[in-house]
């Protein structure tokens, strides 16, 4: 295989970044794959993140949308869908343009806002303050939730937070809620391997990388169907959120 040159300590922050990615993504939908890119970025160029990971995201996302399927909410991924491809769309134009510091920042910038109001339930009072109106979002601001989910699942693959808004919001259940999440996220992530492509960032070097890490993804996965039906949510994601804030605050530093 022709690996790059990566520096040693790539290697463990990589296991961990795809691990912790795969059990969110089985057990806890919403944060999934917004994880991995911000902590790897700290190591290598987020560009060459963000390729590495795609792959394990697909492979990821056949293992948990067969967990879940056919749990999801049709219904919201006639709204969610559409506006995501758009998103996607838009999200590589953005790829192609910006400059390596700008991407930095860019994912900085989400990853500690994504941490911070997850810390402080933002997201989940935001959507509950929603739910309790006398009707729930709707179609409009859903396709909205799904246009940024799309631009920001493709710069960092952290499409969750602004999808965790619009479907919390929609008093589903929590079962309902990780399936819709992890089906819309299975077609996001194979439509993002077409501008991935042309971007350069499926390249030989990132796909040899990509499949030696590929075991991690049903391990992952099935780690986190278990802790889903087993395991309290607040201890997982407070590891997480808390290394996800120092992974975004040290690439805003970094790009600034």
């Amino acid at each position: 295989m022709n690996f790059p040159d990566y520096p040693l300590i790539f290697y463990p922050v990589a296991f961990i970044a795809i691990l912790l990615t795969g059990i969110a993504k089985g057990g806890f939908g919403a944060i999934a794959g917004g994880l991995a890119v911000p902590i790897m970025s700290l190591v290598i160029l987020p560009q060459v993140a963000a390729g590495i990971m795609l792959p394990i995201l697909c492979a990821m996302d056949i293992f948990s949308a067969q967990a879940y399927w056919k749990k999801w909410s049709a219904h919201h991924l006639r709204v969610i869908l559409p506006s995501l491809l758009v998103g996607i769309a838009i999200g590589g134009l953005l790829f192609g343009i910006l400059p390596t510091s700008m991407i930095r920042l860019i994912i900085g910038f989400i990853s500690v806002t994504f941490a911070i109001s997850k810390y402080f339930y933002l997201i989940e009072k935001i959507a509950e303050w929603m739910s309790l109106r006398a009707r729930t979002p709707g179609k409009f601001f859903g396709m909205c939730c799904g246009l940024i989910a799309g631009i920001t699942t493709t710069l960092a693959h952290a499409g969750g937070p602004a999808l965790a808004v619009y479907i919390y919001s929609q008093k589903l259940d929590k079962t309902t809620i990780v399936a819709t999440s992890a089906f819309i996220f299975f077609i996001g992530n194979f439509v993002k391997l077409i501008p991935y492509y042309f971007l350069g960032q499926l390249s030989l070097p990132n796909l040899s990388t990509s499949l030696l890490f590929a075991p991690l993804a049903p391990l992952g996965v099935w780690l986190g169907v278990w802790m889903h039906r087993r395991i309290s949510e607040k201890i997982f994601f407070n590891i997480s959120y808390a290394l996800l804030f120092v992974s975004g605050a040290k690439l805003i530093y970094d790009a600034l």
